[in-house]
């Protein structure tokens, strides 16, 4: 591309006036090339950062992202879904929503990421079992969904490559909170598997990228924007991300806490986000004539052990072994890796569990392993928290709220930290409810 176009392109933006397409279009391919100077890339991003574009020209840079590589095509999409959740604290709900969904009967080819930065990533997690293969290209995932109804597979090069080039200089350039980029970055993926439908969820609070209510809303509102754009029936969920969801933090840990719900038990709060992500696809989809008929569906999968049945083919579709997958499903702490040391935290008084700060447990559980400073940096699986409480619970002084599986001692720092993240209040508290709003 010349470096007239891209100046063109820049002056543009920068002037607030609507970029000429065509030329937007040639710029996506060079980057999908690489047949472009990298300083005129971070130019353009830098341009958008700063000034902006409109949900018209973000939907045109998603659709030319999506367009640089692979498209799975299906002769009828109308029951292929997907979610993406922009990652909080414990936030475990892909592994048991896939094949929860394909239980219900859709088809789920889940394209998902590593962790980097506070949030732990699903692939991470699968990863966390002995075996589990998540490199599957288009067509390998193509081909599981249609045997088995899910898969889960990383994000790869054959999708979207432009994105690859971008993100990679976002990262570099500072320009990674962008919300036009943000947005063109996550659905040019999810509109490359294919889907019919999509449920967005959008975390807002301090365990979030999107702390308050107000930026969490405009990332949303420009996600579904672009989504629908591009024909994908999509909802975004505005969910709180103020206290860790469910009991467990951690990778393999949050296999742990998947497997328990999967068996029609474990946590709560874990299991009823899996069932509102769930009942808004199935309802998305035409599967379900109203969110309370999705919710059934839903927790019947859960409860009569077919979500589980899904779970376990999907994991010897992707490379665990029968014994393996019996073992995980049964007896998963014989199969998942163990910490050196569990290290308990008592409570400092008497009195309900008010709030527990997500970002300190996850920047602890980084620090030992569990997460990622940069994307070469290796996860250490058996890293995290279990947490023994719910907010708005009684407790006493003493008594272990959280237990924290690490390999290397504490620092002194990191064990007042832990002991001040918890804070205990004198009357009982009622649990706002994770859902906040819901942008169509």
């Amino acid at each position: 591309m010349e470096s007239s176009d891209v100046l063109t392109l820049i002056s543009q933006i920068e002037q607030r006036q609507t970029m000429d397409l065509d030329l937007l279009s040639k710029f996506i391919k060079s980057v999908a090339t690489r047949n472009i100077d990298i300083n005129y890339v971070e130019q353009w991003l830098k341009a958008v950062h700063s000034n902006g574009i409109s949900v018209n020209e973000t939907t045109i840079l998603t659709k030319g992202m999506m367009e640089s590589g692979s498209i799975i095509a299906w002769e009828d999409n109308s029951l292929v879904v997907d979610k993406h959740s922009t990652g909080g604290v414990g936030d475990k709900m892909s592994l048991m929503l896939a094949p929860a969904l394909a239980a219900c009967g859709l088809k789920v080819p889940m394209l998902a990421g590593r962790g980097l930065g506070h949030t732990g990533g699903t692939i991470d997690k699968l990863e966390s079992i002995n075996g589990f293969n998540c490199s599957l290209n288009p067509q390998q995932m193509q081909d599981q969904v249609a045997a088995i109804g899910c898969c889960i597979a990383a994000q790869n090069a054959a999708i979207a490559p432009a994105d690859g080039l971008l993100y990679a200089v976002r990262d570099v350039t500072n320009t990674i909170d962008s919300i036009p980029l943000i947005t063109a970055s996550i659905i040019s993926k999810k509109a490359a598997e294919g889907l019919g439908s999509l449920v967005l969820d959008v975390k807002c609070g301090q365990g979030a990228f999107m702390q308050s209510f107000g930026d969490a809303e405009a990332l949303a509102k420009s996600m579904v924007g672009a989504a629908q754009g591009l024909g994908i029936k999509t909802i975004a969920q505005i969910t709180q991300m103020d206290y860790p969801i469910g009991r467990y933090v951690g990778n393999s840990l949050e296999i742990l806490g998947s497997i328990e719900v999967l068996n029609g038990q474990g946590s709560r709060d874990t299991r009823e986000l899996v069932v509102l992500q769930g009942a808004a696809l199935l309802v998305l989809s035409g599967t379900a004539s109203d969110e309370f008929a999705g919710q059934v569906m839903m927790n019947n999968v859960l409860d009569n052990g077919k979500a589980l049945a899904k779970f376990k083919q999907m994991c010897l579709a992707q490379g665990v072994s029968q014994s393996d997958v019996e073992l995980l499903v049964r007896q998963p702490t014989k199969l998942l890796g163990k910490s050196k040391q569990v290290t308990s935290v008592h409570s400092p008084s008497q009195g309900y569990v008010s709030a527990i700060t997500s970002m300190t447990l996850a920047e602890i559980a980084r620090n030992h392993g569990a997460g990622r400073f940069a994307m070469e940096d290796t996860i250490i699986p058996e890293i995290g928290f279990e947490i023994i409480v719910e907010r708005g619970q009684a407790i006493n002084q003493g008594e272990t709220w959280i237990k924290f599986h690490h390999n290397v001692d504490l620092t002194a720092q990191e064990q007042q930290s832990l002991a001040d993240c918890i804070t205990i209040s004198s009357k009982p508290n009622k649990p706002k409810p994770r859902l906040i709003e819901i942008i169509r």
